[in-house]
C-alpha cells in the first residue's frame, strides 16, 4: 500500500493518542497512581509516621522510600594546610586527608551537597587493633549515611583529624590547629566541582565536638550541623561547678596515646598544648583557685560561644536526657545561667531539638537503649528508639542542603521520662511555672556531708524527704537546690540526688564543689566556720511525679563517675536548710505523638 494521505496523517495520531491514554502512567508520561494529591502534605505529618510502614530489621533507622541512584567507588583526597601560625611548635605546614563516596548521578554532571562525619576515630587504637580508615565507611554512623542518603543524591565524606590516620600535623586535641583543619576540609569540600557548595556535618560526641569546632570558623559552605550529644565546650564537660569527672585527669593524653602510632612520624604529632592538657586535670581539680592559669587552654577549647559569634548555619541538635558522658548542659544550662539552646534559638538561628531519654546514644541504636536501668531512662525503653530518625533527618537536610520541601519547624521533641513524646516550641518550656520548697519545712536526716562519722565509721551523708504533691507534678526544665551551708575547709563538695520520695525512682542530680558556690567557672576562697549558699542546679529533666509523691534529695560527698573532693575527708560540708525551686508545666496531650513501634521493634 502507499502511504497514508497527508490529511489522515493528524486524525490517525490523535487517535492513537486516545487509545494509549489509559495506558499512559505505564509509559511515565503522567503521573503515577501513588502520586500526591493536590493539598497533601509534602511529607506526612509526625503524628502519622506511627501508622505507617518502616524498616526496622537493621541496626539503624532507615528513610521511607529508598533513592533511586547508587555509590560509585570511593575517592581520596590529601590536601595541604597553611599551619605556621597555629602552633607555636611543629610542622609549618600539614595534610588533611579524607576519602568520599559520590552517587552517580553526579556522572552526568549534576552538583550534589555533601554530608560528612570529622573525626580522630579513623585508624583509632594502639597499632594492630585499630578502627577502620577514612575509605572505609563507618560502622553505624558511616552506614547510616551511606544507605541513606547517597541513594537520595548526597556525596559522603569521612575526614581525619590532624594527628590521626593519614592527617599529619599535631594532634591538638579540640584546639585551634584542630579547628584550622576541619574548617579547610569543608572548604574542599563546598568547593569541588561535584559539589553543589553546601555541606552537612553529622556525628556523636567527638563528632559531634568537630562540628562545633567547623561552626566557630564559620564557612559560608558549612549550611548546618547535627551534633548528637556532641561537646561544645572542654572545661564545662569535665568539671560541673568544679567538681570533676574521674576522666578530667587523664582526657588529653589519652586521646593522644589512642592516635599516634609510635614511630618516627609522631614527632610531627606532638605540640606544646598536649603538655598542657597532661597538667590542666590535676591543677583545675587540686587548685582550683590557680585554675585561671590554665584559662587559655580552656577558652581555646570553647566552641560554642565562638559559633554563636561568627556562624550563621541552622542547628539540629540532638541530646540524650540520660546521658553521663557528655551531660545535657552541654546544650541546657551550665554556669552564670547560659543556656545554648535558648540563646541560639533566640537569636534567630534556626534550631530544632530531638531530646529523648537514652544515654550516651543515637536516635536509633537501639542495642544501647536496652541496656538502660530504672532510673537512667529504663522507664521510656518501650517508646525510646527512633525509628523516624532517618526520615526525620532526611527532611532537614533536603530543606537545608538542597533546598527542597518545607522548611522543617524550629521545635523541640521531647520525651518525659515515663516515655511520652511531644512537640514544644522551644525546651525548656517558657510558659513554666517555678514553684518553691522550703526545705526546713522536710524531714532531713542528718547533718553533715562528707567527712567521717563517729557513729560506724562511714561518710557522712544527708536525706531530705518532701510531703508528696495533691496533684500530679511535670517538672520540665532545670531546677536548683539553692543550700544553706557551713564550710569546715577550703573545699568540699556535695552530690545531689533528686528521687522520687515514694518510689525510690531517680529522677536527676546536680554537683558542686563549695569554691564554686556561686556558680561559674571560677572559684573563691572558703573560710572553716564561714556560711554560704551553694547555687546548685540541676542536669536538664523532664519528669511526671505522680499525685500524693513527693521528692527526696539525697546528698553525698561524690557520685557516679565524679571524683571525692580533693580535700579527701578532711573537709565536710554542714547543711542548714534551703530552697528547692522547680519549674512546673501543664499540658493537655494535644501536642503528643506516638513514634513509630512494632512487636517486631528490636526495643520491644
Amino acid at each position: 500500500m502507499g502511504d497514508t494521505h497527508p490529511i489522515m496523517r493528524p486524525a490517525i495520531l490523535l487517535a492513537i493518542l486516545v487509545l494509549m491514554a489509559p495506558l499512559a502512567g505505564c509509559f511515565g508520561l503522567d503521573e503515577s497512581p501513588a502520586a500526591k494529591e493536590p493539598g497533601d502534605p509534602f511529607y506526612p505529618s509526625i503524628t502519622d509516621r506511627q501508622f505507617l510502614e518502616w524498616d526496622w530489621n537493621g541496626t539503624y533507622a532507615m528513610v521511607l522510600e529508598k533513592g533511586p541512584y547508587s555509590a560509585l567507588d570511593v575517592q581520596e583526597a590529601t590536601f595541604e594546610v597553611d599551619t605556621s601560625d597555629i602552633w607555636e611548635t611543629g610542622p609549618p605546614t600539614s595534610n588533611v586527608h579524607l576519602s568520599y563516596w559520590l552517587p552517580n548521578n553526579t556522572l552526568s554532571g549534576e552538583r550534589v551537597p555533601v554530608i560528612a562525619v570529622v573525626s580522630p576515630y579513623f585508624s583509632y587504637g594502639q597499632p594492630g587493633s585499630e578502627s577502620g580508615a577514612t575509605n572505609v565507611v563507618g560502622v553505624g554512623r558511616g552506614e547510616f549515611i551511606f544507605d541513606n542518603f547517597i541513594p537520595h543524591g548526597y556525596a559522603f565524606a569521612q575526614v581525619s583529624v590532624f594527628g590521626t590516620e593519614e592527617s599529619s600535623g599535631c594532634f591538638d586535641y579540640r584546639g585551634a590547629g584542630e579547628g584550622l583543619g576541619i574548617h579547610s576540609a569543608v572548604e574542599w569540600l563546598g568547593q569541588q566541582n561535584w559539589s553543589n557548595g553546601n555541606v552537612g556535618l553529622y556525628g556523636k560526641s567527638y563528632e559531634g565536638a568537630t562540628q562545633w569546632e567547623a561552626a566557630a570558623l564559620a564557612s559560608e559552605h558549612l549550611k548546618t550541623i547535627v551534633p548528637i550529644s556532641g561537646t561544645t565546650a572542654l572545661h564545662p564537660l569535665l568539671y560541673k561547678n568544679g567538681s570533676a569527672e574521674a576522666r578530667s585527669q587523664i582526657m588529653h593524653m589519652n586521646y593522644f596515646g589512642s592516635t599516634v602510632d609510635y614511630n618516627g612520624d609522631d614527632l610531627d604529632n606532638i605540640c606544646p598544648d598536649i603538655i598542657e592538657g597532661i597538667f590542666a586535670g590535676p591543677v583545675t581539680y587540686g587548685l582550683g583557685e590557680l585554675d585561671p592559669y590554665m584559662e587559655n587552654y580552656y577558652d581555646e577549647r570553647s566552641h560554642i560561644d565562638k559559633a554563636f559569634q561568627n556562624w550563621n548555619g541552622s542547628i539540629y541538635w540532638i541530646q540524650g536526657m540520660q546521658d553521663w558522658n557528655v551531660d545535657p548542659h552541654q546544650v541546657f544550662g551550665g554556669p552564670s545561667g547560659v543556656n545554648w539552646y535558648l540563646d541560639y534559638s533566640n537569636a534567630g538561628y534556626n534550631v530544632r531539638g530531638m531530646l529523648g531519654q537514652w544515654e550516651h546514644n543515637y536516635p536509633d541504636q537501639w542495642t544501647k537503649h536496652n541496656n538502660q536501668d530504672s532510673g537512667y531512662g529504663g522507664e521510656a525503653i518501650h517508646n525510646m528508639t527512633r525509628w523516624d530518625w532517618g526520615q526525620d533527618l532526611f527532611e532537614w537536610f533536603e530543606y537545608y542542603l538542597k533546598g527542597v520541601g518545607p522548611k522543617p519547624d524550629n521545635h523541640a521533641q521531647i520525651q518525659r521520662n515515663d516515655g511520652q513524646w511531644r512537640i514544644e516550641e522551644l525546651w525548656p518550656p517558657q510558659d513554666a511555672t517555678w514553684e518553691s520548697i522550703d526545705i526546713s519545712t522536710c524531714d532531713q536526716q542528718g547533718n553533715n556531708v562528707g567527712g567521717v562519722s563517729v557513729i560506724g565509721g562511714g561518710i557522712q551523708s544527708v536525706s531530705i524527704t518532701c510531703d508528696g504533691f495533691t496533684q500530679d507534678t511535670h517538672i520540665a526544665g532545670l531546677p536548683t537546690l539553692h543550700l544553706d551551708v557551713t564550710a569546715s575547709f577550703d573545699g568540699g563538695q556535695i552530690f545531689a540526688e533528686l528521687q522520687d520520695a515514694e518510689t525510690g525512682l531517680r529522677l536527676g542530680h546536680a554537683t558542686m564543689d563549695i569554691r564554686y558556690h556561686a556558680g561559674g567557672y571560677y572559684p573563691q576562697t572558703v573560710f572553716p566556720g564561714q556560711n554560704l549558699v551553694m547555687l546548685m542546679e540541676f542536669q536538664a529533666m523532664d519528669v511526671i511525679l505522680p499525685a500524693g509523691h513527693g521528692i527526696k534529695l539525697v546528698l553525698t560527698e561524690t557520685g557516679e563517675d565524679y571524683l571525692a573532693p580533693a580535700c579527701g575527708n578532711s573537709c565536710p560540708v554542714s547543711v542548714n536548710g534551703g530552697t528547692f525551686s522547680f519549674p512546673q508545666i501543664s499540658r493537655d496531650g494535644s501536642t503528643v505523638f506516638v513514634t513509630p513501634q512494632s512487636e517486631n521493634a528490636a526495643n520491644n
